[in-house]
């Protein structure tokens, strides 16, 4: 008997924790044994319907499966990017198809809902499976449960399975365009300023937009520079379009934003060196260097080991304008001109401004909109001397007279090839 006999408290009190040490460690050992792959009997070979959806929902209507990913910085796991119930999710298994046998092992996964809901009852996921070993799967099947008819299951590429290099420097990720947008004249300008700022990719996670603006994306998807990924988030769930809950029975905030957001950062981690998570209608301005690649280049010598660059957000009310570069074949076509928007709100007492990112993608695990949940290395805060973010859109402070506005021109430092891009895509899209 391990624990008898006249014992002092002392030796009772390090029984009783000798035990409790056994039974957490044995407990412990379990649980990572359940998460590791376990082969399914003989006679079961991959099948199942291979899905090309942005979004699928799995059978219990409360799991909505983006992308999986390969991933292998700290082991060898399939990292899924999905869309879960907080609550009712509770078991979920990656079904891995093995080649060249084709056999099947199922892994139990972790199921991580990021911590940024902000109230509501489904939120972003990250569901984790170990991958087995000898295997460098292909496809996973993703169920709620070790058992079942594999033909029902839909089955998944898993991306980044082939290391690769980056073929770009800069991705620009927007997470989610819909209310039938039609600000044409400033995407336009957005798209354009990106391009000479040194971007060579933008992820639009695209629900909806007008007519109009599918003329100027299919333009740059045409052009190379733009990449559309479907997103009717709102044919399985109802969205909101504001950032919280607000207990009118929508299930998820923003269109999926943060949903979005991650996704683009793993689809983008072998092929871009650095990704973007702006809007549309922000632009990282650098106030200390002529474009984007020699400021991050001079960032990441300051700060080395740093994966995280943090941008504060400046409101330049559309509101209040003036006359110079109010261009007369510019004013038919629907949007803000954004060249004549060069006054700044001043900041708020004790209000801290909200940042954007530019992140190293192989060094962020979880996002959300305005900092990073989960990352390697530091985030960095950088200077409003050396960059502050452009963002042109209705006022915060609607009441200020503009003499308490701060004037900043900074953006007419790239009139010109500014005003020449405009113009070339507006003649060959909307004029």
């Amino acid at each position: 008997m391990l624990c008898g006999g006249k014992k002092s408290y002392f030796a009772a009190a390090l029984c009783v924790i000798t035990l409790t040490s056994m039974v957490t460690l044995s407990y412990l050992r379990l649980q990572r044994l359940s998460h590791l792959p376990k082969i399914i009997p003989e006679g079961s070979r991959c099948r199942g319907k291979i899905t090309n959806s942005t979004i699928t929902p799995l059978k219990d209507n409360r799991t909505f499966i983006i992308s999986p990913y390969f991933d292998d910085r700290e082991s060898k796991v399939t990292r899924v990017i999905g869309i879960v119930h907080h609550e009712d999710v509770k078991q979920l298994y990656c079904w891995f198809c093995c080649q060249p046998n084709g056999k099947i092992y199922v892994s139990k996964a972790k199921i991580d809902v990021h911590s940024d809901r902000f109230g509501f009852p489904y939120g972003a996921a990250d569901i984790v499976c170990s991958e087995p070993e000898n295997c460098d799967p292909t496809y996973v099947l993703m169920h709620h449960s070790p058992r079942g008819n594999i033909d029902q299951l839909p089955r998944f590429e898993i991306k980044n399975r082939k290391a690769g290099t980056s073929s770009v420097d800069f991705t620009v990720c927007i997470s989610a365009m819909f209310g039938n947008y039609n600000n044409v004249l400033q995407f336009i300008q957005s798209m354009e300023m990106y391009k000479i700022l040194g971007v060579q990719k933008v992820v639009i996670y695209k629900n909806n937009c007008s007519h109009l603006m599918e003329k100027v994306l299919k333009f740059y998807m045409e052009e190379g520079i733009v990449e559309i990924i479907p997103w009717p988030i709102n044919s399985h769930l109802k969205v909101s379009s504001k950032w919280h809950f607000m207990q009118d029975g929508t299930h998820i905030g923003y269109y999926g934003q943060i949903t979005a957001l991650n996704d683009c950062i793993y689809r983008n981690m072998q092929r871009s060196k650095f990704v973007v998570l702006t809007d549309a209608d922000e632009i990282i301005l650098p106030l200390k260097h002529p474009d984007w690649k020699t400021m991050m280049s001079s960032l990441q010598e300051q700060n080395p080991g740093t994966g995280v660059f943090l941008f504060e957000n400046h409101i330049f009310p559309e509101t209040v304008s003036t006359h110079i570069f109010n261009i007369s074949s510019w004013n038919a076509v629907p949007g803000v001109n954004i060249l004549q928007h060069v006054h700044r709100e001043p900041d708020r007492k004790d209000v801290i401004n909200p940042r954007k990112m530019i992140i190293d993608p192989r060094k962020v695990i979880q996002t959300s909109v305005h900092s990073v949940l989960h990352a390697y290395g530091n985030s960095v805060n950088v200077p409003m001397d050396v960059a502050l973010i452009y963002h042109c859109r209705v006022p915060l402070q609607g009441n200020l007279p503009r003499e308490s506005l701060i004037r900043d021109t900074t953006l007419w430092r790239y009139n010109s090839s500014l005003i020449a891009n405009v113009n070339e895509v507006l003649y060959q899209t909307v004029l």
